[in-house]
């Protein structure tokens, strides 16, 4: 059951991103198209992970009271429908059009616990020495979704409309969830492990009180907010260095998320062999070393040569960080408490990814480099401090 288990999973999460990845690059086109400001942009890209921070958690404390499974199927069933009405909502013109929209990504936000629920089922059926492999297979898939998708969306919207990526979307979850209620089984029995849970935000401080789990969640938070900064800003950096314009810049940044996207996927499916090597503490402090070096010479480099060496550093480095911090996060989690703590740090991950993109594009009007030299000093820092206070988890 247990290999069965864990490529449902994966599809699982492959196909929640890949529709996911459908719609994030094209909000802000159709905003555009519907006479957002640039605010009510904002205001939907951020919306999706505004309800990450909230629910994620509360989610996640669900799973360890009814199970994984039920609730892996609600979430499903849950962004089928929110993208059905992100489809519907692109039909209508100007202001309505943009409140169906972020009624959608609000919506998509609350009900989303794929990867929350996903990472405490891994941990259910996963022994601890193995679980940082594990968990990059969950990284694995979110990086082919988010490679997959973009490309996905451009081609159904250029062939069949604006709302054809929203159906798309909504149809891949739909088998999705079809697949999952069919062959997937429940790795977790609440009967059987009955324990009083702590209130919402009690766990929340319990989580940011322990040491080293404390320092994961910090460290899982610093990369996702570098990665949204790079994200972000990334495509006005090619535009400044290249002296591109829009129509040329659209395809060369969708070719370079794509190039980072596929090199971040491999690099997590080679995380088992690394964890062997080094062990998960030495292999998060050398990621995030070698983020810093790749996201700090992003901005020096001349001609496309050295950038694609740059950025494939950086993405080694960020994609790597992810997997041991997981794994780590896991084995010093009891099990009944899998699911309210992937949910804590999945939540962390969502605040990032709203600060992230505010602080990146804010400072890079003063100067295109800075917010790349402020990451690469963050992971740095932070590569010291894992060297210094990470020491091997003692599995729960």
């Amino acid at each position: 059951m247990r290999k069965t288990s864990v490529a449902i999973i994966f599809l699982t999460v492959l196909i929640d991103l890949i529709g996911f990845g459908l719609l994030l690059p094209l909000i802000p086109v159709y905003s555009e198209n519907f006479g957002a400001t640039g605010w009510q942009i904002g205001a939907i890209m951020a919306s999706y992970s505004a309800m990450q921070f909230i629910f994620a958690p509360i989610w996640g404390r669900l799973s360890d009271r009814v199970g994984r499974r039920p609730v892996l199927l609600a979430s499903t069933a849950c962004a089928c429908m929110s993208y059905v009405i992100f489809a519907l909502g692109s039909h209508y013109t100007g202001s309505t059009a943009l409140l169906i929209i972020l009624v959608s990504r609000i919506f998509a936000g609350i009900c989303g616990a794929n990867i929350t629920v996903a990472q405490a089922y891994i941990a259910d059926i996963t022994p601890p020495e193995k679980r940082s492999a594990r968990m990059g297979l969950i990284g694995m898939a979110f990086g082919l979704g988010f490679v997959l998708g973009p490309p996905l969306g451009g081609f159904s919207s250029q062939k069949y409309g604006i709302s054809a990526p929203g159906w798309v979307a909504a149809g891949l979850c739909a088998i999705n969830f079809l697949w999952a209620f069919a062959r997937l089984g429940e790795s977790w029995k609440p009967a059987e492990h009955s324990q009083t849970q702590r209130p919402h935000l009690a766990h929340w401080m319990h989580v940011l009180r322990l040491p080293r789990l404390n320092l994961l969640v910090g460290i899982f938070f610093l990369a996702t907010f570098c990665f949204a900064s790079f994200e972000t800003t990334i495509g006005l950096l090619i535009i400044d260095k290249f002296h591109l314009d829009t129509k040329k810049a659209l395809g060369s940044v969708s070719w370079v998320i794509f190039y980072c996207g596929v090199i971040g996927a491999l690099s997590q499916g080679g995380v088992r062999g690394f964890v062997k090597r080094v062990g998960e503490p030495r292999l998060i402090t050398f990621s995030l070393f070698m983020a810093a070096i790749g996201i700090g010479i992003i901005p020096f480099v001349q001609g496309w040569g050295l950038l694609l060496v740059a950025l494939a550093v950086f993405s080694v480095g960020s994609s790597l960080t992810r997997p041991p911090v997981f794994g780590m996060i896991s084995n010093l989690t009891p099990a009944h408490e899998q699911g309210a703590t992937m949910g804590v740090a999945q939540g962390v991950g969502s605040l990032a990814r709203i600060v992230g993109p505010v602080f990146a594009t804010g400072i890079f009007l003063y100067h295109p480099a800075i917010p790349y030299i402020v990451c690469a000093v963050f992971c740095f820092i932070t590569s010291l401090v894992a060297l210094r206070c990470l020491a091997a988890p003692k599995p729960l």
